[in-house]
């Protein structure tokens, strides 16, 4: 049994954020001590957390946040944008920063960098493009940092913003399909991802490497094969409706050009169409099964379903 207060501090950027929010109050009741960036003044009563105040471009809250810190969770992202600079500002030059503001000590702490399956094909988008330059950014210190990165694929669950509106309109009968109806995709519920960070926590081994993970479900889903699980859970039929692919190219390059108009970031972009309409967003989680023994996906989509709408 691992001694989590005698290891020390776990560092923890994005710890508002969806994914990170999760992570933190796991760590906290695993009894972790834990020490969160955020972007507001925060307090807490709870002497398991310190919140450090600044962003990823505030050198003095990031020398702060990873001072004799034995572990660092970076989550920080940005996965809306209406250009590459804005993607690459916080995914590329925020990771940058952050391995800056470690100290080149002789035992450094040990990295784990959340990045995304979308990385495993850079030249979809912007976005897929900065994750995987962010997991670059820490290969190249590879040399003198303990790191891993994990690429989860889609991610959903509580506090979930991007599918929630998806399987709410399922909820609803309707199923808006862009790319075909054979596509495979991947789909991971926080917890079991949380449960991976907390597993490769209490490895005494380091893991340096790239882990893709999901839910484990053989060849993943289709498109058909949701709109199936979704029917068998409310007993309704839900009907798949194909998005023609010129007009969903025609409302995201609306919506982009409208974003850099009216200065805001847009999710809905020519890239997340390419994203959309890729064949293939399946994971292999044996390499990261073998890396960590203790984790197993447990969650699946249908036993969840209703809870996530």
């Amino acid at each position: 049994m691992i001694d989590n207060a005698r290891i020390g501090i776990v560092a923890v950027t994005g710890a508002t954020g969806f994914i990170g929010s999760v992570l933190v109050q796991k760590l906290i009741q695993s009894g972790w001590n834990v020490r969160a960036l955020t972007r507001t003044n925060r307090s807490s009563s709870n002497e398991s957390i310190q919140w450090i105040q600044g962003d990823l471009d505030n050198m003095t809250a990031l020398h702060h946040l990873v001072d004799d810190a034995a572990f660092v969770i970076h989550c920080a992202a940005t996965v809306r944008g209406s250009s590459f600079r804005e993607f690459s500002h916080i995914n590329i030059t925020g990771t940058q920063n952050l391995l800056r503001a470690i100290p080149q000590k002789k035992q450094s702490p040990r990295f784990l960098l959340i990045s995304s399956l979308a990385a495993r094909q850079p030249e979809l988008s912007w976005y897929a493009q900065s994750k995987h330059l962010s997991e670059q950014a820490l290969v190249k210190d590879s040399e003198s940092l303990r790191w891993t990165i994990f690429r989860p694929t889609a991610v959903y669950g509580p506090g979930d913003k991007e599918l929630k509106p998806l399987f709410q309109a399922m909820h609803r009968g309707i199923f808006p399909v862009v790319g075909k109806l054979s596509n495979r995709v991947g789909l991971i519920h926080v917890y079991d991802l949380v449960s991976a960070v907390v597993a490769w926590l209490a490895s005494e081994n380091n893991h340096n490497g790239i882990f893709e993970l999901d839910d484990g479900t053989p060849g993943g889903y289709s498109y058909q094969g949701l709109a199936e699980i979704a029917q068998q859970v409310w007993k309704r039929p839900v009907h798949c409706i194909t998005v023609p692919n010129m007009l969903i190219r025609s409302i995201a390059s609306a919506n982009l050009w409208l974003a850099r108009l009216l200065r805001y970031s847009p999710m809905l972009t020519p890239g997340k169409v390419n994203e959309l309409q890729h064949p293939d967003w399946v994971c292999d989680n044996a390499p990261l099964i073998h890396a960590l023994p203790a984790w197993r996906p447990s969650i699946h989509l249908q036993d969840v379903l209703s809870e996530v709408i």
